[in-house]
């Protein structure tokens, strides 16, 4: 039968306690990179899909993500590949892309 030893006890802490620091940096947020936030002018070919008023490129890529999902453009045996449709294959000039090189490709057809 194995016995477990129990670890020594610990000397308690005699000296004054440190005075708390606040926890400023863990309460702090994150402040959005301005270059993201910056809107941008999408192209008449991806403004078919997003539409042609000026979005930071976080809500382009969100709104190509609901127009794929609702047309069902995501491949059924790798979800990570998109399968362009008429209006993407003019975005992206290919017929398939991985979800990875889509922002690449985007950057192409904003100003």
């Amino acid at each position: 039968m194995a016995t477990t030893k129990k670890a020594p006890a610990k000397a308690a802490a005699v000296a004054a306690p440190v005075a708390a620091e606040p926890a400023v940096a863990a309460a702090k947020k994150r402040t959005p990179n301005a270059a993201f936030m910056k809107p941008l002018t999408p192209s008449a070919e991806l403004a078919a899909v997003v539409g042609a008023a000026p979005l930071p490129r976080t809500e382009i890529i969100s709104k190509l993500w609901v127009y794929i999902k609702a047309n069902n453009l995501q491949d059924a045996a790798n979800k990570r590949n998109i399968n362009a449709d008429a209006k993407l294959k003019k975005v992206f000039g290919k017929p398939q892309v991985s979800m990875f090189e889509m922002a690449g490709l985007i950057g192409k057809h904003v100003k």
